[in-house]
């Protein structure tokens, strides 16, 4: 099959839900991905951030492969010993001492959201619901997770949305302190702001958000989707700042492939009947979660390769930066890096593909970079000096 056969296939068949980019890939090992023509592409969008160790990592492969000759899908009404592992692994390496596993990481916020929402509930009654999340945050599709995201360009056409959220400015403690009330249930952001560009959260504003929770009696969130599971250097993003969160939602990098999600808590309001999912943390998901898990914590160098190579990149993108006035701001944490531009991103994205790399656009002048943690420099330097030749032409 070539790709105009499955592109039209998809034309026909599929909800017409995404832009995508006019290839077809077949296969991938590591780094690399080939379409079904046999073009090779340096990969340094990584499924978005979901293929941490690179693609068909073996050790992942063979859990996955062994996994499935003898128990995939259960439901949750059994016990299962690879979901009870890998929670135990999770628990061992974070604040939290509860997990619940989901699908996606929509799912997995979802579950925050309710979780705690129903603490609230039981602890203050019925006064205390509110959600404050950041402008320009994005916490996944569901209904409730679109009200979480500060972004009214994903609300359109899905009114009305729940209530009780509301939203400030990212890195904005005066605003923070205004908007926490004796509603508010929890507080809620992603230490690196994805979707809505590549924003580091600021010191002093994770431990203002710390700080003003405690006070107040509300919950904090932090949305590690994207930054968890090493994509900044660390296991988990929070760990940069040493500011712990009372919940703390995983997926992409956490399966490593797989669809899972999970949301951890210090403590767990939920009781049977309260949430669930019948494929949430099935067999399948979580022993490629273990896989991954195991890989990066007994692989000591694996978080140290992805610290250095975030900090070779950023150097090498803000050297670039100096000498093209096209490049207005470069910013990351690891390796999940944000390149503004003056010209257009999604030009830029299908010149870089036209070259053998695939990176993606989160908005008209926004460019993300999200390799697996086993990208090597000379890999980078080559994006590097193609990002500059492609900017260059389009100047």
């Amino acid at each position: 099959m070539i790709t105009e056969e499955v592109v039209q296939g998809a034309r026909q068949y599929l909800m017409n839900t995404y832009t995508r980019y006019p290839i077809a890939l077949s296969r991938a090992q590591g780094m690399r991905v080939w379409d079904v023509e046999g073009r090779e592409y340096l990969d340094f969008l990584a499924g978005v951030a979901v293929n941490v160790l690179g693609h068909c990592h073996p050790k992942v492969t063979r859990a996955i492969q062994q996994q499935a000759q003898h128990l995939q899908q259960s439901s949750n009404l059994f016990y299962t010993e690879p979901q009870v592992r890998l929670a135990k692994i999770l628990v061992d390496h974070s604040f939290a001492g509860k997990v619940f596993f989901a699908n996606s990481g929509a799912e997995a916020n979802e579950a925050a959201i309710k979780l705690a929402r129903r603490w609230a509930h039981e602890r203050d009654g019925q006064g205390r619901f509110e959600i404050v999340s950041m402008l320009n945050s994005f916490h996944g599709r569901t209904l409730a997770t679109l009200a979480a995201s500060g972004q009214e360009k994903l609300h359109t056409g899905f009114d009305p949305l729940p209530a009780g959220f509301r939203y400030v400015p990212f890195n904005d403690e005066k605003a923070l302190a205004d908007a926490v009330s004796t509603q508010t249930a929890a507080v809620m952001l992603e230490l690196v702001q994805g979707e809505g560009g590549i924003r580091v959260a600021a010191p002093s504003f994770l431990k203002a958000c710390r700080d003003i929770t405690r006070e107040r009696g509300a919950l904090l969130i932090f949305d590690e989707v994207q930054t968890g599971v090493g994509r900044t250097g660390r296991l988990f993003a929070y760990e940069h700042y040493g500011v712990a969160p009372d919940i703390m939602t995983l997926a992409k990098g956490l399966g490593g492939g797989m669809p899972i999600g999970a949301c951890l808590a210090t403590d767990a309001a939920f009781t049977p009947g309260s949430h669930g999912s019948t494929l949430g943390g099935n067999p399948l998901a979580c022993v490629a979660a273990i896989a991954v898990l195991e890989v990066i914590l007994e692989d000591q160098d694996i978080l140290g390769h992805c610290a250095r190579m975030g900090e070779h990149f950023l150097k090498a993108l803000k050297d670039l930066e100096a000498g093209c006035p096209a490049i207005t701001n470069v910013q990351g944490l690891g390796l999940m890096i944000g390149v503004e531009v003056t010209v257009n991103a999604h030009d830029l994205v299908h010149d870089l593909r036209k070259r053998g790399i695939l990176a993606n656009a989160t908005s008209e002048h926004m460019l993300r970079f999200v390799p697996p943690l086993i990208v090597t420099q000379a890999e980078i330097d080559r994006l590097v000096v193609l990002l500059g030749e492609v900017i260059e032409a389009r100047r």
